[in-house]
């Protein structure tokens, strides 16, 4: 049973809401939509109040950063990216990223649904009552798998580029970085996808941070600040730097597992960048039985 308590507005505003919702899911569903001018024209209204065209007479440098032709994403330097599957969502996750920095973003009434229907035509899948308040960063947004009743706070960075998945009723926290990428030690441009796996109810709380390819177990949970490089078993509370499973939650077996991490089939990564097809190897070592580095050291 959910904590929180029912909130209404004025009748009138909620109307004007739901009406807007409703015109800009009909837009979305229509195959002959241009989405980059619907961004554009809807950025138009809610951050100038008048029309691109208006706006483009009045302060043409104002209108061209509107219009997602005009601007890049990182995600669009990089060879992972699928150019023709982010060309379609770019021109929405502009307008997802564009409204958060108006009142009509931040006003969660009228924030949560835009993004909740935005999602269902960036991401590769999401389930019912999809719950994303303001701020938060994708790679490339059509790599995102969410289930049902997920939640997603403040100034989260889902780098889904390698793939993210958020199973039924996930919480991710204020702050969390979940990453689906890794680069080698010795080579910074050598890079590998994992696909990072977070379970049905798990908890991810504020400031933690998940890498790549791991797999966070069903009714899992990771400690404020922790730091997650390896698989957490169902009930498993981690903690620390890096994060070790130190606590289990008391509650008795549950029926339908869907994510045991143990069990589950981790991938192998995927190179992104065809200069380094090769599996990266172990490039790192531990630093006993080094002369010069234990000289460096003692004298800190």
């Amino acid at each position: 049973m959910t904590w929180l308590k029912p909130v209404s507005i004025d009748a009138g505003a909620q109307s004007s809401y739901a009406a807007f919702f409703q015109d800009l899911e009909t837009r979305l569903a229509d195959p002959a939509t241009d989405r980059y001018r619907l961004a554009r024209e809807l950025l138009a209204e809610a951050m100038y109040g008048r029309s691109y065209e208006a706006l483009q007479a009045d302060a043409p440098l104002a209108a061209l950063n509107l219009d997602a032709r005009n601007i890049t994403f990182e995600a669009e330097y990089y060879m992972a990216t699928d150019t023709a599957r982010f060309e379609r969502v770019k021109p929405l996750l502009w307008l997802w990223k564009s409204m958060d920095l108006t009142p009509m973003g931040q006003n969660p009434v009228f924030g949560i649904p835009l993004r909740r229907i935005l999602a269902g035509h960036i991401f590769k899948s999401v389930g019912r009552d999809f719950k994303c308040w303001q701020n938060v960063e994708f790679s490339v947004g059509y790599n995102m798998e969410v289930g049902d009743d997920v939640v997603v706070h403040r100034n989260v960075l889902l780098d889904d580029i390698g793939g993210i998945e958020l199973h039924d009723g996930a919480s991710v926290s204020d702050y969390v970085n979940i990453y689906s990428h890794t680069h080698s030690v010795l080579d910074g441009p050598d890079v590998t996808l994992r696909r990072t796996i977070i379970g049905r109810g798990a908890r991810l709380t504020y400031h933690s941070t998940i890498l790549a390819g791991s797999v966070v177990s069903d009714d899992a949970m990771l400690a404020t600040h922790a730091l997650l490089r390896g698989d957490i078993p169902p009930h498993g509370i981690a903690m620390g730097l890096p994060a070790r499973v130190t606590r289990m939650k008391i509650r008795p077996p549950q029926d339908g597992y869907r994510v045991v991490a143990a069990e589950w089939p981790h991938e192998a990564g995927r190179k992104a960048n065809p200069l380094f097809p090769d599996p990266t190897p172990n490039q790192t070592r531990l630093p006993d039985g080094d002369p010069a580095l234990e000289k460096v050291l003692s004298q800190k």
